[in-house]
């Protein structure tokens, strides 16, 4: 045995060579003059046969080809009856049109149809089917029948049976009835094991049919469906039931009570339906129908368009549940590029990407609007502003800010100046109860001084130590006296602001402490405290219950700043060039995304392999600015979203991380004023709310 070579390297090796053995052979044959295989037309039969392993899939390939067809026929009420899960009898009645007894025997052959009549018709085809392969596909592959009645323009009905064994016409008699038309399958498959063997177990082949003519019901509300299995009543839809009454029927209750519609045109294109609020979405895909120009189909751009409206609402393991109607020029889509017409093909995709994303997303930017944490009013959004404002004048006055001047200053803790030390001034103003203001040098000083400002300093200490009665000798602050000259009079004054859950000054009388404490609020929120050191308990202006999660609060506050601030090219030039060296496609793409790079605060000049970086983001720290620039010059970070979202995640205030009064109600303001805050950039929900009756079913106090 060959060194290195194993027992199974030389049985491939042989193999190989086998293989090399018989092409060479079968080539050397050819050569030598070896007849070539002949081209024959292939009998009816098998075309048929071909035609319906195209067609005919499965029992709810059948249920959908008949009932289109009477969809096609203006019927306005369509029974559909199995057995044994269709392998055994699927019977489709209808009240429409008809057919004429000299074209029964045309409907079961091939490429035969009344829909269509010259080349034109293809490019503004507006019914279901039109190839003419439907009944003559069915018909190859099961014991077939139709019964048809035509009112003839004399005003006369005809009435026809047609009968077809497995692609074997049987011949016409006359039929008994009245109105409309009767398609009767049966034994399925029964010629064809092959496909037989495929078909799932009766239960499932009936659920796919149920699935089938939902689908089919809900596109055509004007229209009465009802579908019956071993004579069991399985679907009951009546005529001008609305598209909510519809899906209440086949949906959960707890998906159809979050449904809102949605209509909008745009492009010469209209878009409407149903979408779901994205608190209730699932991990179950079946629930995002799509249909165009009436016809169910399963498209990819408007899957993607769709997907993206939920960007960010959703999480990557659940899916939109949402009913979706595009309505366009038939000569702008192709429905011609499937034997089963389940796809299309669009004239201008990012048309109707743009239309349907638009659609999808301000339904959903409505539906955020009535949620728990919804925008303020005008005078709540004053209110927020106000709280910015005073949390803003806890800071000493700047002669210049920083950022005026393009830098913007590295944040203090997670806040920014929020959760600076205060000055003596305002420790003591909080602590006495006096105002305080700034001077013209930027010190702040107490300006008037009321009664609490008489109360001994000792007594501070006192109330804070366990509401101890005050000490007898009083000191009196002169009024404008700053307040650093107070403190080096007199030892041991905290600065820093009261404890959660202190008694306030006003609030110790007679030595006795007392619970009067002014309510802390965030626009319409009043915030209560702080659960499991990681979710802030409020209420809401109508009294419910609110929790929202610190993080994806602070993720979607920090996503917010990073999508606004970073796309606005704020940069930070370097002194030291951060250089990268690059291979050819990498200095490919930095060519193909320079002019986005530049937008985000990049600058940076490529010379041979080498990309010497002069500037970079402003948000950034160098060594995350080389990662996200290594990871686009990779092809990895075409969606700059994509990485301000980990970037947001990694920054965010942790789960189990205690807040301060002061931070909460900060973290509170700033999430209010920013858009989608429902939810963190990931798609995790950020807000719960618990109104009245929800706590009721809760305690179960109430059943509904």
């Amino acid at each position: 045995m060959a060194r290195g070579l194993t027992l199974g390297d030389i049985f491939a090796k042989m193999a190989r060579g086998r293989n090399v053995w018989l092409s060479a052979k079968f080539h050397r044959e050819v050569s030598m003059g070896m007849p070539a295989s002949r081209i024959n037309l292939l009998p009816p039969a098998l075309c048929n046969q071909i035609a319906a392993g195209e067609v005919v899939e499965r029992p709810a390939s059948v249920v959908k080809e008949l009932v289109e067809n009477s969809l096609d026929a203006w019927a306005t009420r369509i029974d559909v009856a199995l057995e044994n899960g269709g392998q055994g009898l699927i019977r489709v009645q209808d009240d429409g049109t008809g057919i004429r007894a000299e074209d029964l025997a045309l409907a079961v052959t091939r490429h035969a149809t009344s829909k269509i009549a010259d080349i034109g018709d293809l490019e503004s085809i507006q019914s279901y089917g039109f190839r003419g392969e439907a009944l003559p596909s069915i018909a190859s592959v099961s014991s077939f029948s139709v019964a048809s009645a035509c009112v003839l323009p004399g005003g006369e009905t005809e009435s026809h049976v047609l009968r077809v064994e497995y692609g074997e016409e049987q011949g016409m008699a006359p039929g008994a009835l009245h109105r409309g038309t009767i398609v009767e399958v049966r034994g399925l498959f029964a010629n064809v094991p092959a496909r037989l063997k495929f078909l799932r177990s009766p239960a499932t082949e009936i659920k796919r049919c149920q699935e089938w003519l939902a689908r089919l019901a809900l596109a055509r509300t004007d229209v009465g469906f009802t579908l019956e299995s071993d004579g069991r009543r399985l679907l009951d839809f009546l005529p001008g039931q609305t598209l909510l009454d519809r899906l209440c029927l086949v949906w959960p209750s707890l998906v159809t009570d979050a449904l809102a519609p949605f209509d909008h045109s745009q492009h010469g294109m209209r878009v409407h339906g149903l979408c779901a609020h994205p608190s209730v979405s699932q991990a179950k895909s079946g629930r995002l129908l799509v249909y165009v120009n009436g016809r169910s189909v399963t498209d990819k751009t408007v899957f993607a368009a769709v997907r993206e409206a939920y960007s960010g609402r959703i999480t990557s393991r659940d899916h939109p549940q949402a009913v979706v109607f595009l309505e366009l020029d038939p000569t702008e889509v192709d429905v011609n590029v499937h034997p089963a017409k389940s796809e299309v093909r669009f004239r201008d995709e990012s048309a109707v990407f743009g239309c349907v994303a638009t659609a999808l997303r301000q339904a959903l930017d409505n539906l955020a609007g009535q949620a728990p944490g919804s925008a303020p009013s005008a005078g709540e959004g004053q209110a927020v502003q106000d709280l910015q404002e005073r949390s803003a004048a806890f800071a000493p006055a700047r002669s210049a800010p920083l950022w005026s001047q393009g830098v913007e200053p590295a944040p203090q803790g997670f806040w920014g100046r929020i959760d600076a030390p205060l000055s003596p001034a305002l420790s003591f103003a909080r602590k006495t109860g006096a105002p305080a203001q700034a001077s013209a040098d930027g010190e702040w000083v107490v300006s008037k001084l009321g009664d609490e400002a008489l109360a001994p300093l000792e007594s501070l200490q006192a109330a804070e130590q366990g509401c101890q009665a005050p000490l007898d000798q009083p000191r009196v602050l002169p009024p404008g006296m700053p307040v650093r000259d107070v403190l080096s009079a007199s030892e041991g004054l905290p600065d820093g602001p009261a404890p959660w859950g202190a008694a306030p000054q006003d609030a110790v009388q007679d030595g006795a402490c007392t619970s009067a404490r002014a309510p802390l609020k965030a626009g319409p929120l009043e915030y209560l405290g702080q659960v499991a050191d990681t979710y802030l308990v409020l209420r809401d202006e109508t009294g419910a219950l609110v929790l929202l999660d610190q993080h994806a609060a602070h993720e979607r506050v920090l996503f917010a700043r990073f999508t606004t601030r970073g796309y606005r090219g704020a940069r930070q030039m370097l002194a030291l060039p951060l250089e990268l060296s690059l291979r050819a496609p990498e200095s490919a793409r930095w060519l193909e995304l320079k002019g986005m790079l530049e937008g985000l605060g990049f600058e940076g000049e490529l010379s041979g392999a080498r990309l010497a970086v002069s500037a970079m983001p402003a948000m950034l720290e160098r060594a995350v600015a080389e990662a996200f620039l290594r990871a686009c010059l990779a092809g990895g970070r075409d969606d700059f979203n994509a990485h301000f979202a980990q970037m947001a995640c990694k920054a965010a205030v942790k789960a189990g991380q205690r807040l301060s009064p002061d931070e909460a109600l900060k973290l509170v303001s700033d999430w209010l004023a920013v858009p989608e805050r429902e939810y963190c950039p990931h798609g995790r929900p950020a807000v719960l709310r618990w109104d009245a009756q929800a706590l009721e079913k809760l305690f179960k106090r109430r059943q509904s």
